[in-house]
Protein backbone atom coordinates (compact mmCIF):
# COMPACT_ATOMS: atom_id res chain seq x y z
CA UNK A 1 0.00 0.00 0.00
CA UNK A 2 1.25 3.48 -0.84
CA UNK A 3 2.32 5.82 1.94
CA UNK A 4 0.67 9.07 0.94
CA UNK A 5 2.63 11.93 2.41
CA UNK A 6 1.00 14.33 -0.01
CA UNK A 7 -2.49 15.78 0.23
CA UNK A 8 -3.09 15.45 -3.51
CA UNK A 9 -5.80 13.04 -4.62
CA UNK A 10 -3.71 11.91 -7.59
CA UNK A 11 0.04 11.95 -7.11
CA UNK A 12 1.00 12.39 -10.76
CA UNK A 13 -2.11 14.01 -12.19
CA UNK A 14 -1.24 15.79 -15.43
CA UNK A 15 2.34 14.48 -15.59
CA UNK A 16 3.39 13.52 -19.12
CA UNK A 17 7.17 13.17 -18.70
CA UNK A 18 8.24 10.72 -15.99
CA UNK A 19 11.99 10.78 -15.38
CA UNK A 20 13.20 7.73 -13.44
CA UNK A 21 16.53 7.85 -11.65
CA UNK A 22 18.24 5.93 -8.86
CA UNK A 23 21.59 4.78 -7.58
CA UNK A 24 23.20 2.04 -9.67
CA UNK A 25 21.92 -1.38 -8.67
CA UNK A 26 18.53 -0.20 -7.41
CA UNK A 27 16.71 -1.46 -10.52
CA UNK A 28 15.77 1.90 -12.02
CA UNK A 29 15.53 0.51 -15.57
CA UNK A 30 13.21 -2.25 -14.37
CA UNK A 31 11.06 0.26 -12.49
CA UNK A 32 10.97 2.60 -15.51
CA UNK A 33 9.75 -0.27 -17.69
CA UNK A 34 7.14 -1.31 -15.12
CA UNK A 35 5.97 2.30 -14.83
CA UNK A 36 5.60 2.55 -18.62
CA UNK A 37 3.41 -0.58 -18.58
CA UNK A 38 1.35 0.81 -15.70
CA UNK A 39 0.82 4.14 -17.45
CA UNK A 40 -0.17 2.46 -20.73
CA UNK A 41 -2.82 0.23 -19.15
CA UNK A 42 -6.35 0.93 -20.26
CA UNK A 43 -5.63 1.89 -23.85
CA UNK A 44 -2.96 4.57 -23.57
CA UNK A 45 0.18 4.94 -25.65
CA UNK A 46 3.45 5.40 -23.76
CA UNK A 47 7.03 5.87 -24.92
CA UNK A 48 9.88 4.43 -22.83
CA UNK A 49 13.20 6.18 -23.56
CA UNK A 50 16.67 4.91 -22.73
CA UNK A 51 19.54 7.42 -22.83
CA UNK A 52 22.54 5.48 -21.52
CA UNK A 53 23.13 3.13 -24.46
CA UNK A 54 22.97 -0.09 -22.42
CA UNK A 55 20.02 -1.70 -24.27
CA UNK A 56 18.55 -2.57 -20.88
CA UNK A 57 14.99 -2.07 -22.15
CA UNK A 58 15.45 -4.63 -24.91
CA UNK A 59 16.70 -7.18 -22.39
CA UNK A 60 13.75 -6.60 -20.07
CA UNK A 61 11.17 -7.00 -22.83
CA UNK A 62 13.08 -9.91 -24.38
CA UNK A 63 13.35 -8.29 -27.80
CA UNK A 64 16.24 -7.54 -30.22
CA UNK A 65 18.43 -4.48 -29.52
CA UNK A 66 16.48 -1.30 -30.16
CA UNK A 67 17.35 0.79 -33.21
CA UNK A 68 17.37 4.56 -33.18
CA UNK A 69 13.66 4.63 -33.77
CA UNK A 70 10.49 4.08 -31.80
CA UNK A 71 9.35 0.47 -31.70
CA UNK A 72 6.43 -1.19 -29.93
CA UNK A 73 7.76 -3.58 -27.30
CA UNK A 74 4.71 -4.52 -25.21
CA UNK A 75 0.95 -4.50 -24.94
CA UNK A 76 -0.22 -3.19 -21.58
CA UNK A 77 -2.97 -4.71 -19.42
CA UNK A 78 -6.49 -3.83 -20.64
CA UNK A 79 -5.07 -2.55 -23.92
CA UNK A 80 -2.54 0.16 -24.52
CA UNK A 81 0.91 0.05 -26.05
CA UNK A 82 4.43 0.63 -24.81
CA UNK A 83 6.88 1.89 -27.41
CA UNK A 84 10.59 2.13 -26.71
CA UNK A 85 13.45 4.26 -28.00
CA UNK A 86 17.16 3.85 -27.30
CA UNK A 87 18.65 7.28 -27.97
CA UNK A 88 21.96 7.00 -29.77
CA UNK A 89 24.08 10.09 -29.09
CA UNK A 90 25.70 10.10 -32.51
CA UNK A 91 22.43 9.72 -34.42
CA UNK A 92 20.77 12.32 -32.22
CA UNK A 93 23.64 14.76 -32.86
CA UNK A 94 23.33 14.25 -36.62
CA UNK A 95 19.58 14.84 -36.35
CA UNK A 96 20.29 17.97 -34.34
CA UNK A 97 22.79 19.28 -36.90
CA UNK A 98 20.35 18.70 -39.74
CA UNK A 99 17.46 20.33 -37.88
CA UNK A 100 19.27 23.48 -36.79
CA UNK A 101 22.22 23.84 -39.15
CA UNK A 102 21.27 21.79 -42.27
CA UNK A 103 24.54 19.90 -41.84
CA UNK A 104 23.49 16.26 -42.10
CA UNK A 105 25.98 15.36 -44.83
CA UNK A 106 28.73 17.22 -43.10
CA UNK A 107 27.68 15.56 -39.87
CA UNK A 108 28.13 12.09 -41.35
CA UNK A 109 31.57 13.09 -42.52
CA UNK A 110 32.31 14.34 -39.02
CA UNK A 111 31.52 10.94 -37.54
CA UNK A 112 34.14 9.34 -39.77
CA UNK A 113 36.68 11.81 -38.49
CA UNK A 114 35.71 11.22 -34.88
CA UNK A 115 34.66 14.82 -34.45
CA UNK A 116 31.33 13.82 -32.91
CA UNK A 117 33.18 12.19 -30.01
CA UNK A 118 35.45 15.22 -29.81
CA UNK A 119 32.52 17.66 -29.65
CA UNK A 120 30.64 15.73 -26.96
CA UNK A 121 33.87 15.31 -24.96
CA UNK A 122 34.87 18.96 -24.88
CA UNK A 123 31.26 20.08 -24.46
CA UNK A 124 29.53 17.37 -22.40
CA UNK A 125 26.68 19.77 -21.71
CA UNK A 126 25.79 19.60 -25.41
CA UNK A 127 25.44 15.83 -25.13
CA UNK A 128 22.91 16.18 -22.31
CA UNK A 129 21.00 18.84 -24.24
CA UNK A 130 20.76 16.46 -27.19
CA UNK A 131 19.61 13.50 -25.08
CA UNK A 132 17.06 15.43 -23.04
CA UNK A 133 16.01 17.31 -26.15
CA UNK A 134 15.11 14.12 -27.98
CA UNK A 135 12.96 13.05 -25.05
CA UNK A 136 11.25 16.42 -24.63
CA UNK A 137 10.49 16.46 -28.35
CA UNK A 138 8.64 13.17 -27.90
CA UNK A 139 6.61 14.76 -25.10
CA UNK A 140 5.64 17.74 -27.28
CA UNK A 141 4.97 15.86 -30.53
CA UNK A 142 1.37 16.05 -31.75
CA UNK A 143 -0.86 14.45 -34.36
CA UNK A 144 -2.49 16.42 -37.15
CA UNK A 145 -5.62 16.86 -35.03
CA UNK A 146 -3.57 18.54 -32.30
CA UNK A 147 -3.64 15.67 -29.81
CA UNK A 148 -0.40 14.28 -28.42
CA UNK A 149 1.24 11.27 -30.07
CA UNK A 150 2.05 9.81 -26.66
CA UNK A 151 -0.08 10.01 -23.56
CA UNK A 152 3.08 9.82 -21.47
CA UNK A 153 6.84 9.47 -21.87
CA UNK A 154 9.04 7.61 -19.37
CA UNK A 155 12.77 8.28 -19.39
CA UNK A 156 15.21 5.76 -17.94
CA UNK A 157 17.59 8.50 -16.87
CA UNK A 158 21.20 8.55 -15.59
CA UNK A 159 21.90 7.61 -11.95
CA UNK A 160 21.01 9.86 -9.03
CA UNK A 161 24.50 11.30 -8.69
CA UNK A 162 24.26 12.83 -12.18
CA UNK A 163 20.56 13.56 -12.54
CA UNK A 164 20.55 17.24 -11.50
CA UNK A 165 23.37 18.12 -13.88
CA UNK A 166 21.78 16.04 -16.65
CA UNK A 167 18.39 17.72 -16.42
CA UNK A 168 19.51 21.26 -15.64
CA UNK A 169 20.73 21.79 -19.19
CA UNK A 170 20.51 25.59 -19.11
CA UNK A 171 23.40 25.70 -16.66
CA UNK A 172 25.27 23.13 -18.72
CA UNK A 173 25.14 25.20 -21.92
CA UNK A 174 25.68 28.59 -20.29
CA UNK A 175 29.35 28.42 -21.12
CA UNK A 176 28.71 27.17 -24.65
CA UNK A 177 26.16 29.57 -26.03
CA UNK A 178 24.35 32.71 -24.90
CA UNK A 179 22.23 32.96 -28.05
CA UNK A 180 21.53 30.91 -31.16
CA UNK A 181 20.17 27.41 -31.84
CA UNK A 182 21.96 25.69 -28.94
CA UNK A 183 20.61 28.19 -26.42
CA UNK A 184 17.13 28.15 -27.96
CA UNK A 185 17.09 24.37 -27.92
CA UNK A 186 18.17 24.30 -24.27
CA UNK A 187 15.46 26.82 -23.37
CA UNK A 188 12.83 24.66 -25.08
CA UNK A 189 14.03 21.58 -23.20
CA UNK A 190 13.91 23.42 -19.88
CA UNK A 191 10.34 24.57 -20.49
CA UNK A 192 9.34 20.90 -20.58
CA UNK A 193 11.60 19.76 -17.74
CA UNK A 194 10.52 22.52 -15.35
CA UNK A 195 6.82 22.31 -16.18
CA UNK A 196 4.12 20.69 -14.00
CA UNK A 197 3.91 18.02 -16.71
CA UNK A 198 7.28 16.60 -15.60
CA UNK A 199 8.13 14.58 -12.49
CA UNK A 200 11.46 13.04 -11.48
CA UNK A 201 10.99 9.79 -9.57
CA UNK A 202 13.69 8.25 -7.39
CA UNK A 203 14.17 4.49 -7.16
CA UNK A 204 15.84 3.23 -4.00
CA UNK A 205 16.49 0.12 -1.97
CA UNK A 206 16.02 0.14 1.79
CA UNK A 207 19.77 0.33 2.28
CA UNK A 208 21.90 3.15 3.66
CA UNK A 209 23.67 4.38 0.52
CA UNK A 210 20.72 4.29 -1.91
CA UNK A 211 18.47 6.02 0.65
CA UNK A 212 21.11 8.70 1.30
CA UNK A 213 21.56 9.32 -2.43
CA UNK A 214 17.80 9.58 -2.82
CA UNK A 215 17.54 12.12 -0.03
CA UNK A 216 20.46 14.11 -1.46
CA UNK A 217 19.00 13.94 -4.97
CA UNK A 218 15.58 15.15 -3.87
CA UNK A 219 17.20 18.06 -2.05
CA UNK A 220 19.40 19.01 -5.02
CA UNK A 221 16.54 18.94 -7.51
CA UNK A 222 14.38 21.00 -5.17
CA UNK A 223 17.14 23.59 -4.74
CA UNK A 224 17.40 24.18 -8.51
CA UNK A 225 13.64 24.20 -8.99
CA UNK A 226 13.23 20.88 -10.81
CA UNK A 227 10.01 18.90 -10.16
CA UNK A 228 10.31 15.89 -7.84
CA UNK A 229 7.75 13.11 -8.20
CA UNK A 230 7.63 10.03 -6.01
CA UNK A 231 10.08 7.76 -4.20
CA UNK A 232 9.80 4.14 -5.31
CA UNK A 233 11.19 1.60 -2.86
CA UNK A 234 12.23 -1.42 -4.91
CA UNK A 235 12.79 -5.04 -3.85
CA UNK A 236 11.48 -4.76 -0.31
CA UNK A 237 11.86 -7.99 1.67
CA UNK A 238 8.74 -8.83 3.64
CA UNK A 239 9.26 -10.22 7.18
CA UNK A 240 8.49 -13.94 7.46
CA UNK A 241 8.96 -14.16 11.24
CA UNK A 242 6.77 -12.84 14.03
CA UNK A 243 7.89 -9.77 15.97
CA UNK A 244 8.89 -11.94 18.93
CA UNK A 245 10.94 -14.27 16.72
CA UNK A 246 12.58 -11.32 14.96
CA UNK A 247 13.63 -9.89 18.31
CA UNK A 248 14.95 -13.24 19.49
CA UNK A 249 16.82 -13.86 16.22
CA UNK A 250 18.42 -10.41 16.35
CA UNK A 251 19.60 -11.10 19.90
CA UNK A 252 20.83 -14.58 19.03
CA UNK A 253 18.30 -16.03 21.46
CA UNK A 254 16.16 -18.21 19.19
CA UNK A 255 14.84 -21.50 20.53
CA UNK A 256 17.37 -23.65 18.72
CA UNK A 257 15.98 -26.77 20.37
CA UNK A 258 12.59 -25.93 18.89
CA UNK A 259 14.17 -25.46 15.45
CA UNK A 260 15.90 -28.81 15.79
CA UNK A 261 12.63 -30.52 16.73
CA UNK A 262 10.96 -28.93 13.72
CA UNK A 263 13.71 -30.14 11.39
CA UNK A 264 13.36 -33.68 12.68
CA UNK A 265 9.56 -33.51 12.47
CA UNK A 266 9.96 -32.62 8.79
CA UNK A 267 11.75 -35.92 8.28
CA UNK A 268 15.24 -34.44 7.99
CA UNK A 269 16.82 -36.66 10.61
CA UNK A 270 20.13 -36.91 8.77
CA UNK A 271 22.42 -34.01 9.76
CA UNK A 272 19.50 -32.34 11.55
CA UNK A 273 21.73 -30.33 13.87
CA UNK A 274 23.65 -28.76 10.97
CA UNK A 275 20.42 -27.90 9.19
CA UNK A 276 19.02 -26.33 12.36
CA UNK A 277 22.18 -24.25 12.80
CA UNK A 278 21.94 -22.96 9.23
CA UNK A 279 18.27 -22.06 9.72
CA UNK A 280 19.08 -20.20 12.95
CA UNK A 281 21.82 -18.24 11.15
CA UNK A 282 19.42 -17.42 8.30
CA UNK A 283 16.86 -16.22 10.84
CA UNK A 284 19.45 -13.94 12.39
CA UNK A 285 20.35 -12.48 8.98
CA UNK A 286 16.67 -12.02 8.17
CA UNK A 287 16.17 -10.17 11.46
CA UNK A 288 19.11 -7.85 10.74
CA UNK A 289 17.85 -7.12 7.22
CA UNK A 290 14.36 -6.40 8.53
CA UNK A 291 15.76 -4.01 11.15
CA UNK A 292 17.85 -2.26 8.47
CA UNK A 293 14.83 -1.84 6.20
CA UNK A 294 12.78 -0.37 9.01
CA UNK A 295 15.53 2.06 9.91
CA UNK A 296 15.93 3.24 6.32
CA UNK A 297 12.17 3.50 5.88
CA UNK A 298 12.10 5.83 8.89
CA UNK A 299 14.80 7.97 7.28
CA UNK A 300 12.66 8.25 4.15
CA UNK A 301 9.87 9.72 6.25
CA UNK A 302 11.77 13.00 6.04
CA UNK A 303 11.25 13.09 2.26
CA UNK A 304 7.93 14.85 1.76
CA UNK A 305 6.98 13.01 -1.40
CA UNK A 306 4.60 10.13 -2.22
CA UNK A 307 6.23 6.76 -1.61
CA UNK A 308 5.56 3.46 -3.37
CA UNK A 309 6.81 -0.02 -2.56
CA UNK A 310 7.66 -2.85 -4.93
CA UNK A 311 8.31 -6.35 -3.58
CA UNK A 312 11.27 -8.61 -4.07
CA UNK A 313 10.13 -11.11 -6.71
CA UNK A 314 10.87 -14.61 -5.47
CA UNK A 315 11.15 -16.03 -8.99
CA UNK A 316 13.52 -13.33 -10.24
CA UNK A 317 12.91 -10.75 -12.93
CA UNK A 318 11.36 -11.78 -16.24
CA UNK A 319 8.62 -10.37 -18.46
CA UNK A 320 5.89 -11.79 -16.22
CA UNK A 321 7.56 -10.16 -13.23
CA UNK A 322 7.58 -6.84 -15.05
CA UNK A 323 3.81 -7.04 -15.46
CA UNK A 324 3.50 -7.92 -11.75
CA UNK A 325 5.45 -4.78 -10.82
CA UNK A 326 3.29 -2.69 -13.15
CA UNK A 327 0.19 -4.07 -11.43
CA UNK A 328 1.68 -3.22 -8.04
CA UNK A 329 2.30 0.38 -9.12
CA UNK A 330 -1.24 0.71 -10.43
CA UNK A 331 -2.66 -0.75 -7.24
CA UNK A 332 -0.86 1.96 -5.31
CA UNK A 333 -2.21 4.75 -7.49
CA UNK A 334 1.08 5.40 -9.26
CA UNK A 335 -0.40 5.70 -12.72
Amino acid sequence: MVDRVSARDTDWDGVRLHVVTGKGGTGKTTVAAALALALAAGGRKVLLVEVEGRQGIAQLFDCPPLPYGERRVAVAPDGGDVYALAVDTEEALLEYLEMFYSLKRAGKAMTKLGIVDFVTTIAPGLRDVILTGKTSESVRRRKKDGSFIYDAVVMDAPPTGRITKFLNVNDEVSGLAKVGPVRNHADTVMKVVRSPETAVHFVTLLEEMPVQETMDGVRELTEVGLPVGGVIVNMEHQPVLSEDDLAAAAAGALDTDGILRGVKAAGLEHDAESIAAVLAAEAGEHARRTALQRREKERLESVDRPRYTLPMLSDGMDLAGLYDLAAALRAQGAA
